[in-house]
């Protein structure tokens, strides 16, 4: 005799790949509606841990630097991250069309 263990939390599960990526849409839309930066930050507060804020910051702040031209070696020792995170944000950087470039021309033209 064979018995199939199945917990209700994995019959139930509403967080396919499908429900995640409309989330993370609508997410994207509620933030492009808005132009209250402080709404803006008190929501990333509340979505985000510290961590995961601090996260966020570095990436931005090594896109900013990849930009200036600095090496992703000086980059890792600026802000003590590792050579595989740098690579992926200098190739995203430089892809066609990339959207860090769109964000850095917005950065560039609004000082």
């Amino acid at each position: 005799m064979s018995y199939s263990i199945v917990f209700p939390m994995e019959q139930d599960k509403q967080n396919t790949p499908e429900v995640l990526e409309a989330s993370f849409r609508e997410m994207c839309d509620l933030l492009a509606g808005t132009n209250d930066p402080l709404f803006i930050y008190d929501f990333l507060v509340c979505l985000f841990t510290p961590a995961e804020r601090r996260d966020f910051a570095n990436r931005w702040l090594l896109v900013k630097e990849m930009d200036k031209g600095r090496t992703q070696r000086e980059i890792a020792h600026m802000f003590g991250m590792s050579l595989c995170k740098i690579t992926r944000g200098s190739k995203e950087l430089n892809k066609t069309g990339s959207a860090f470039r769109r964000m850095l021309d917005i950065l560039y033209n609004k000082k």
